[in-house]
């Protein structure tokens, strides 16, 4: 989502101020669907990445630059971080260069060893091509983070296209969002599958009526997954993928 444990709090309290439906078991029939949108950080890769390079490689740096103790400049920069949630500003590299007064794609790239994409995302990604499903990659993530990151992990060929939340002018968050990407990616709602590791978004595209929604609970390499209470949940996306010789999956 271009989303990272910065947002943990608030979008857990936006989460509980909604009414959302109980999840049920799903049936997933590849006759049905014929586009499959995924979130990046977090979905397809690791959300370790993200989380420490803000909340803790970020500070850093910003205590240093100026002479700080590394506990103000986090509680500091945190309370920068949430004002702009749920904002374009969230994820625009640009944006918190000039606000901190740090070159962050630069410091993205001290610690970009630790990006990596999640385990069985490969075989999902294959699977999805021999099936002859339309793979797109969607994201709040900034321009000059997709570009690191595409050239880190090279996955950017698995996808049929990469559409930012800055070239559709709104965050995924935004209960708009789902009907202008259409501007951007001819898709039928009631034939789409999304991945994602934000229920936030999940509950947004539901508005929308996108009908398949899975949410990821293995985000991060470093921390227990959680299941959600609201939406189908999945560690690992192998698990969308029939036993050979069928075209159905069920997800309890």
């Amino acid at each position: 989502m271009g989303t990272d444990r910065r947002s943990g709090f608030l979008r857990d309290s936006w989460i509980g101020a909604t009414t959302l439906k109980k999840k049920h078991n799903m049936t997933i029939d590849w006759n049905d669907i014929d586009t499959v949108l995924l979130d990046m950080d977090g979905t397809i890769l690791d959300r370790h990445f993200d989380d420490h390079f803000w909340l803790e490689h970020v500070p850093k740096r910003w205590s240093e630059r100026n002479h700080s103790t590394l506990e103000y400049a986090k509680t500091h920069l945190y309370g920068l971080f949430h004002s702009q949630e749920n904002t374009l500003n969230w994820t625009d590299l640009d944006y918190w260069s000039d606000r901190l007064k740090l070159d962050i794609p630069v410091l993205k790239q001290e610690v970009e060893h630790l990006i990596a994409v999640h385990p069985h995302v490969i075989e999902f990604l294959l699977f999805l091509k021999q099936n002859g499903t339309a793979i797109w990659l969607v994201t709040n993530a900034h321009s000059k983070t997709l570009e690191l990151k595409m050239r880190t992990t090279r996955i950017g060929p698995y996808f049929d296209g990469i559409i930012s939340a800055h070239q559709v002018g709104l965050p995924k968050e935004d209960l708009r969002f789902w009907g202008k990407l259409q501007n951007f990616i001819s898709y039928e709602p009631a034939r789409t599958l999304l991945g994602e590791d934000s229920e936030a978004n999940l509950e947004t595209a539901r508005h929308f009526g996108i009908r398949y929604l899975i949410y990821i609970s293995c985000y991060s390499s470093r921390v227990t997954p959680r299941r959600s209470e609201h939406f189908t949940t999945i560690d690992y996306f192998n698990t969308l993928i029939p036993i050979k010789g069928n075209r159905c999956v069920t997800i309890p």
